[in-house]
């Protein structure tokens, strides 16, 4: 616990026998309840979590694994709480925890996103230029600044976990671009922090030849969407500079595209909801 929040760690694990005992280890004292989802290993992975808050999927994705874990804590606690996302397989850094969650028990943001800041030269290549083609991205569709949309260390609040449509989340790999694009369109305030990166031989099930373009179509459908959404329920002159400049963005030269999306940006601080004590 921390101040008055309760704190819960939702860890989604697949065929990670290698990497889990040390995850679960590691996790701070602070934390009161640790959920690990096993989404179809074939090895071990649940009876080293056997300790833990066990839920057992059968293959359904990171993402549906990440909501599994949410949707527990919210039966778990009766309290405002804190529900803190980490890997099973060893890249993310437990020390670094405190400082995700802060922001929430600050009462700065709803959501709290790590932002691995050190990633050039331990990241692999390919991944480092996936991570700045979906950061842009990233950034169109919510409207505000992603480095690193692909960071799966999270903290997010119950106040957001109670209202969100958990039966229309994304459930693969795209599941961090998804919960940042929704966040932003309903107005829920987003904090970025530095975690540390950890690479040490793990092995992603990531494709990046299906994984690419399937995200970056959701992301690019996601931005219109809002667009339209917000127009419909908070219509503004921003938004009106939003579709003048869109209708004229067909041409695309660089300085109307970052016209349209600087009023973007604009639009998305003036609907972001308050923070309440």
């Amino acid at each position: 616990m921390l101040g008055d929040w309760n704190i819960g760690v939702v860890i989604p694990a697949r065929n990670e026998e290698e990497h889990l005992p040390e995850v679960l280890e590691t996790i701070p004292d602070f934390v009161d309840e640790v959920v690990v989802v096993d989404d179809g290993s074939t090895d071990t992975t649940a009876s080293i979590a056997k300790n833990s808050n066990l839920v057992k999927l059968n293959g359904e994705g990171v993402g549906a694994a990440i909501d599994a874990g949410h949707q527990k804590l919210l039966q778990i606690f009766e309290d405002k709480f804190v529900s803190v996302v980490i890997a099973g397989d060893g890249q993310m850094d437990p020390s670094d925890m405190k400082n995700v969650i802060n922001p929430i028990i600050e009462n700065r943001a709803h959501h709290v996103k790590g932002e691995r800041t050190d990633r050039k030269g331990k990241m692999p290549l390919i991944r480092q230029i996936g991570t700045i083609f979906l950061g842009l991205l990233t950034t169109l569709a919510c409207g505000q600044r992603v480095s690193d949309p692909q960071c799966g260390y999270t903290a997010t609040s119950s106040e957001v976990l109670k209202s969100w449509s958990f039966s229309k989340s994304w459930k693969g790999y795209g599941y961090p671009n998804w919960w940042l694009m929704n966040l932003s369109r309903n107005g829920w305030k987003i904090e970025h922090v530095p975690v540390k990166a950890i690479y040490s031989g793990q092995k992603s099930g990531l494709r990046v030849s299906s994984f690419l373009p399937k995200v970056s179509l959701m992301l690019l459908i996601g931005l219109h969407i809002r667009i339209i959404q917000n127009t419909l329920e908070k219509p503004s002159i921003t938004i009106a500079i939003i579709w003048i400049t869109y209708v004229c963005a067909w041409i695309y030269t660089p300085i109307i595209f970052l016209a349209t999306h600087l009023a973007d940006r604009l639009h998305v601080e003036s609907i972001t909801r308050p923070l309440h004590d």
